[in-house]
């Protein structure tokens, strides 16, 4: 597919690797021709320098042979302008990124008026998987599928760990609960394992079953926490006022601390419930003195990644229960995992991931057993893609043991009339079934078909 995407910063930049690595035609325009070059130098993209939301510089990147345009600027209005000119140029489909909570209720008004195709707000989104993580605060990250009929949990294995030294066809038999261990990674090596694999302390693991055979299973190996009652927050970001938004109505107690008088006296008009506290948290003893040790949920979203690992590190040394940091730059994993935090979002991440799960959706439009949600899971390498059963095909009915499934892809999840089953070798698809497939790397699986050799 040919994507025009306007916007070479974080959300744009990512979105531009994510979608050449997939195989698409990439055209990125931007006002700052320094920063296209950089990006051009890492990446096979063309680039062209100049306003996107101008109908001249859109019509030289020739927006009406394009297939999808992807306004990523930092600012709304221009996002929303320049899909609207693309609109008018021709180009089929636009998203747009708009993060201002004041158009959060005029959002489906904006997509139809304007003939958006979707709208992105890469801070809610990252809201949103922060609130879903301190519901299960046991895992690292947790991912919905099925309709929330199937969870897919992150969790590492510790010292004390039961799991350590089990092999996973040993699992069901010891704890009697359906679950499938789909992913483990261990140390740089990543792995979609048998049966006769071994689980060792240190391993991340990624789980697959039903919501309640999730609780049960980290209940049965002595790792259930309950969800926090109280967080702390460092950084008054827009994430910080998505994510409060959410734990009050969550009925958690929630405290920001922010360094910047104005932004304090904002959150305090729009978060009446929460406590917002003006100060430095890098200064000595600010954090200890607001209680930090008092609350069982600390989460680090100021706009610098250094800090927000500092941040979670002092929380972990102060036995916070459950920490998460916001970190933009992935680009040494290892320093993250060091320091001992173990659930970090990406917004930027977030974003490419559902833009990437609707590009092949396009794709993917005349076909009736495709790609419905895909996710990206142990550092991006590993892929975990739904599919709806429509139509007809010759894997149905067939045992997942004698159909000839592709090496590094796993069937892992299957959901027939909202019951989730974690599939054997004697199990079969239906039609109308949703399936969870993993597989490893960036795939070329567009359709279920496709995991077949």
């Amino acid at each position: 597919m040919k994507i025009v995407i306007i916007g070479a910063g974080k959300v744009g930049s990512t979105l531009a690797s994510q979608l050449v690595k997939e195989g698409h035609e990439v055209i990125v325009i931007d006002t700052d021709e320094e920063r296209l070059n950089s990006l051009q130098n890492m990446i096979d993209i063309m680039t062209l320098c100049g306003n996107g939301a101008s109908a001249e510089i859109l019509g030289e990147a020739e927006v009406s042979n394009c297939d999808l345009v992807i306004a990523a600027t930092s600012a709304d209005e221009v996002n929303i302008l320049a899909c609207f000119i693309a609109r008018q140029k021709g180009a089929p489909k636009t998203i747009a990124r708009v993060r201002n909570p004041e158009y959060r209720n005029q959002l489906e008004l904006m997509k139809e008026e304007l003939g958006l195709s979707m709208i992105v707000n890469p801070e809610l989104s990252a809201a949103n998987e922060i609130s879903r993580i301190l519901r299960f605060p046991s895992a690292n990250d947790v991912e919905l599928f099925c309709r929330g009929h199937v969870e897919l949990v992150d969790y590492t294995i510790g010292k004390a760990s039961p799991l350590c030294d089990l092999a996973l066809k040993d699992i069901y038999g010891k704890y009697k609960i359906k679950v499938l261990i789909c992913a483990v990674r261990r140390g740089d090596d990543i792995t979609i394992p048998k049966g006769d694999f071994v689980l060792r302390e240190g391993d991340k693991i990624n789980i697959t079953a039903s919501p309640k055979n999730i609780h049960d299973f980290f209940e049965a190996i002595g790792s259930f926490k309950k969800p926090v009652k109280s967080v702390m927050i460092v950084g008054g970001s827009m994430i910080a006022y998505y994510l409060a938004n959410q734990l009050i109505d969550m009925r958690i107690d929630v405290k920001i601390v922010e360094r910047d008088a104005k932004r304090c006296e904002e959150l305090s008009e729009m978060l009446p419930k929460a406590s917002i506290v003006c100060a430095n948290a890098t200064e000595k003893d600010i954090l200890l003195e607001e209680g930090i040790m008092d609350f069982d949920g600390f989460i680090a979203l100021t706009g610098l990644d250094e800090m927000n690992i500092i941040y979670g590190m002092y929380a972990k040394a102060k036995n916070v229960e459950k920490v998460i940091t916001k970190i933009h730059h992935l680009s040494f994993p290892e320093v993250i995992e060091n320091s001992g935090i173990e659930s970090v979002v990406s917004p930027k991440l977030i974003t490419a991931e559902r833009i990437s799960s609707y590009v092949r959706a396009i794709q993917n439009s005349y076909s009736k057993n495709k790609v419905e949600s895909l996710r990206r899971i142990v550092d991006n390498r590993i892929e975990a893609l739904e599919f709806i059963v429509r139509e007809d095909a010759d894997y149905i009915g067939v045992p997942l043991k004698d159909l000839p499934i592709r090496e590094n892809m796993l069937v892992a999840a299957i959901v027939r009339k909202g019951h989730a089953i974690i599939p054997g070798g004697f199990d079969v698809i239906k039609k109308g079934d949703s399936v969870v497939v993993i597989t490893e790397g960036v795939s070329t699986v567009d359709e279920l078909n496709d995991i077949m050799r």
